[in-house]
């Protein structure tokens, strides 16, 4: 009895040490921090193991609006600090900075926050670290090559008769909102190119697989800003762990039974695969890619590997896109003149035909390429990312330690007047070759930069052409609410208030 008694003691002194030296470690952590971080600009006052996080609004429209307030505020100063928790935040919102972060090779990990896609986006690409990153970058990228992205117009062909047609039933009627069309059809796009599975979200919107992908989005973002949540304990006993487990394993079994279903085929359809009698090729997926990927050893990626990289393609591949794709109709509405310069181009590529758009055609579409652009610019697709800062750093003459996360705010760097006069002015123009000769690029990041920008990109601006192209092909778009009505928000990606409110009209050639 004795014995066991001294055992639990000697346990339990052991335990509290443990427990104090890591407290130590800590504490050592946090005022080193604190000192090193104190003559950079704050955003207010901090608070002890809370910082900025009670002054910092929940909800997501009005937590966007105090991002850009604080950067419109500091908009001249070096650097700005906000402490959430114990964690220090420095906001990046001009191009010196920037570049300083992204052009480093070391500073190639993503901030703390994006742990919370861990459960359903595992470490794949874009939450991967270190190694796997690199590894997994190196295998991944002859997937986006062109020519077969090429391969994947013939799905956004068809999916764009399908919007234009649901559209259509709108034409010379009441003003609609079309954010949800556009972004269906994005779905639908992504859901066939990656995975070779048609979920017909266009025709079913109300599909549980649909709602689970939009309400684990708004609830990893709304953890994000709440460090009282970042303890799984907490976020599952008082937050919204029960829905967030119930989405994801939604989620988790669609894509898991679409691989399931994409193996059995490959093993029972090799020759098919190769083409038909005829040599028609079968059309492949990013899915039928990944499956048969090898490493520099010859080793193939495992079923867990590929699931990350499908739910990832799934994540990063339809909500920015559906959102760029808004955004651009909402600006062509309200600038006529502009949307006529489109058409116009448009008409010279195709004149009075119907056909679908081949990739020769998406070269000459060169003005719809700096609407897009511009577009993006204005309204960033995600509008804030971060990074961890991997060793000790200068930025800006301010020493930054390892371990501060750092948060890019696109949405700010695109309204920097040095670099775009009259920022908030809708000007495709400033995207034409010979205006953005010497100009920095890291002024302009839609889709990040430097070694770990989007690997996307291509199919983004691609989808984005073929839709937009396909919609101004068939209606002139009238946009029937103004910049300030639109009340832009979001952490993840950058999405309206209240939609994009338009009318359409039948185009007379």
């Amino acid at each position: 009895m004795a014995r066991a008694f001294g055992l639990v003691t000697v346990g339990a002194c052991v335990l509290a040490l443990a427990v104090a030296w890591i407290s130590y470690r800590l504490i050592r952590n946090f005022l080193r921090m604190w000192n090193v971080l104190k003559p950079v600009p704050s955003i207010g006052v901090a608070y002890p193991l809370l910082g900025h996080a009670l002054q910092l609004k929940s909800g997501a429209g009005e937590f966007f609006c105090q991002m850009v307030g604080f950067a419109d505020e500091f908009r001249n100063a070096p650097l700005l600090k906000a402490w959430l928790g114990p964690l220090p935040f420095l906001f990046l919102y001009h191009a010196e900075t920037v570049e300083r972060v992204l052009n480093n090779s070391v500073h190639m990990d993503k901030a703390y926050s994006y742990t919370f896609l861990h459960p359903w986006l595992g470490t794949g690409l874009l939450t991967s670290t270190g190694t796997k990153w690199r590894s997994r970058r190196k295998l991944l990228t002859p997937t986006f090559h062109f020519s077969i992205l090429t391969d994947f117009l013939e799905v956004m062909n068809e999916q764009a008769v399908v919007l234009v047609d649901k559209l259509d039933k709108h034409a010379g009627k009441e003003p609609f909102n079309c954010f949800s069309h556009i972004t269906l059809c994005a779905l639908d796009i992504i859901c066939e190119t990656a995975m070779g599975k048609k979920i017909y979200a266009q025709s079913n919107q109300d599909s549980e697989y649909v709602r689970s992908v939009y309400r684990m989005s708004d609830l990893i973002s709304k953890r994000q800003r709440m460090p009282w949540y970042w303890p799984d304990v907490a976020f599952h006993y008082f937050g919204d762990g029960k829905e967030h487990d119930r989405c994801l394993k939604i989620l988790h079994s669609f894509t898991e039974s679409v691989i399931r279903e994409r193996e059995r085929y490959a093993v029972h359809h090799m020759e098919s695969d190769r083409g038909t009698d005829q040599g028609k090729k079968k059309r492949q997926a990013f899915l039928d890619m990944l499956l048969k990927t090898t490493d520099e050893d010859g080793n193939k990626l495992t079923h867990r590997d590929i699931q990350e990289e499908v739910d990832t393609f799934m994540f990063e591949g339809h909500d920015t896109t559906a959102a760029g794709m808004n955004w651009a109709v909402h600006l062509l509405g309200a600038h006529p003149d502009i949307q006529r310069r489109v058409q116009q181009e448009l008409y010279e590529v195709f004149g009075d035909s119907d056909r679908p758009i081949s990739s020769e055609d998406l070269k000459k579409l060169r003005y719809l390429e700096c609407v897009i652009k511009e577009a993006l610019r204005i309204f960033p697709s995600v509008p804030f990312f971060a990074r961890t800062i991997c060793e000790d750093t200068q930025i800006n003459g301010y020493k930054v330690p390892k371990g501060v996360n750092v948060i890019v705010m696109t949405y700010a760097l695109h309204r920097d007047p040095r670099f775009f006069p009259e920022p908030e002015e809708f000007r495709p123009e400033r995207f034409l070759p010979e205006n953005m000769a010497g100009q920095t690029p890291y002024c302009y990041i839609p889709f990040s930069a430097g070694l770990r920008n989007c690997i996307g990109q291509r199919f983004a601006l691609m989808e984005e052409k073929v839709i937009l192209a396909s919609i101004l092909r068939s209606f002139n778009i009238v946009s029937c609410q103004t910049r300030d009505e639109l009340k832009p928000h979001g952490d993840l990606i950058l999405r309206p208030e209240k939609g994009i409110w338009i009318t359409l009209q039948r185009r007379r050639c």
